[in-house]
């Protein structure tokens, strides 16, 4: 076998798992190339994402963590706008997420791959602009521009639709599931001034929201809905996505209106299904996945970004472990996964049932819930969150294993259960935001 140094490691995508991935492989002395389909890194702003325990641990390790909290959107407050309804409600979100989970940060998606990809550029192989084209067993990899070389393993963490598992296991239809749920995400001005505030409008099947981020000159609206069936429409069909995004939200209030207004000016757009993907398996002969290419609970419901970190983290630790033996490595971060991409995945069931009712008394149960959660003592509020929501008991309760890089693998836990001290504890709740 080839020895660890020398191994050679291929990663397809830059955004969260694959330069989070490249930072420990690194550390654990293997050779990584990253290859990215975009000209450069990201550096729009994105949508939201939720970095909890596990994933706030493993940033801290890798010494990123006070520039991902510099970068938290600031989101504290929450108005609730019931369709219909004459009064708005008043939400307190700080104390939400602080009942719910003792160490979270809000920041935008391509802020954090930002930081990620900073952490370890110095050390790891860039391929912008280029895609791979075909994978042969034998590690010998062919792209769309640059010339064929030969890597030891091959990892997708090329997200939802990922081109390293079409390749290697098949079209994406045989393993995702659709959950009947709609999300788009624009970048419009600021005009509201949201200054740590989320404005939000809920209605039978559908949620629309709007927010900035202190750093930020402009803001998102964040549109969510359902549907009974499949929406025909390819990924890359932008004008397609908006006739169904504004179908989706016609009418629901003059806000929202204004929102989609600026769906033909926005200088960044994204829509998709809520798709959840499941596979019996993630790796295949050298190749494996990880992140939403491999187990996506369902964007924006099921806290992927943290599950993209932690899985990237084990995969990296695992080989480390094996030495590099993929055919020890790949079975046992399945393993080290399984149960939480299980848990992920009935979360973002859950979530998405209660940010998108099915009922006007889901509706109401929504804002009438979230303000009864802000509103109690912390103690009772965390107690509630616990037995009322299955997101909060997850990410309460997962665990990986530590990987330090050295020869020797401890077999220390990191996780909800990780060993901060009182004061990193209380530094990190003090600074604890996002929606």
């Amino acid at each position: 076998m080839t020895t660890r140094g020398a191994m050679r490691i291929l990663v397809s995508g830059a955004s969260v798992a694959g330069p989070v991935l490249a930072y420990w492989l690194t550390r654990h002395g293997f050779s990584v190339t990253v290859v990215e389909r975009a000209p450069s890194p990201r550096k729009t702003g994105g949508h939201a994402a939720d970095l909890f325990r596990p994933a706030m641990n493993i940033s801290e390790k890798m010494g990123v963590l006070p520039r991902i909290e510099e970068r938290a959107t600031g989101t504290d407050r929450m108005t609730v706008h019931q369709e219909s309804a004459r009064r708005p409600v008043r939400v307190d979100l700080f104390k939400i997420f602080s009942a719910s989970s003792d160490r979270h940060v809000e920041v935008m998606r391509d802020d954090l791959s930002e930081i990620y990809y900073d952490a370890a550029r110095d050390d790891v192989e860039y391929i912008f602009d280029d895609s791979i084209t075909a994978i042969s067993p034998d590690g010998e990899v062919r792209f769309e521009n640059a010339a064929p070389r030969r890597f030891d393993l091959v990892v997708g963490a090329d997200g939802l639709h990922s081109n390293v598992r079409r390749l290697v296991f098949g079209d994406e239809s045989r393993f995702s599931a659709f959950t009947g749920a709609y999300l788009g995400v624009l970048t419009l001005p600021n005009v509201s001034a949201l200054d740590g505030e989320l404005l939000i409008h809920v209605g039978v099947g559908r949620t629309a929201g709007m927010y900035g981020a202190r750093h930020l000159g402009d803001a998102r609206a964040l549109f969510l809905f359902r549907s009974e069936r499949e929406l025909d429409y390819h990924h890359h069909d932008v004008p397609r996505q908006k006739e169904l995004l504004r179908g989706a939200f016609d009418g629901m209030h003059p806000d929202v209106d204004r929102w989609l207004g600026e769906l033909d000016r926005t200088p960044a757009f994204y829509f998709d299904s809520i798709t959840q993907l499941r596979m019996d398996t993630w790796s295949r002969g050298r190749v494996t996945l990880v992140g939403d290419a491999g187990y996506c609970p369902g964007p924006a419901v099921g806290g992927s970004t943290s599950l993209a970190v932690v899985g990237a983290y084990v995969l990296a630790g695992e080989l480390a472990r094996a030495a590099g033996d993929h055919e020890r490595a790949f079975p046992a971060y399945e393993r080290a996964m399984a149960e939480h991409v299980r848990g992920s995945r009935a979360a973002a069931l859950s979530a998405a049932k209660t940010l998108i009712p099915t009922s006007r008394l889901g509706v109401r149960g929504l804002a009438q819930g979230a303000r009864l959660i802000s509103a109690l003592p912390a103690g009772l509020s965390r107690a509630l969150l616990r037995l009322t929501t299955k997101s909060a008991r997850l990410y309460n309760s997962m665990t990986v294993d530590d990987y330090p890089p050295s020869s020797t693998a401890s077999r220390g836990r990191v996780g909800f259960a990780g060993d901060l001290g009182a004061p990193a504890l209380q530094r990190s709740l003090r600074r604890t935001e996002g929606w």
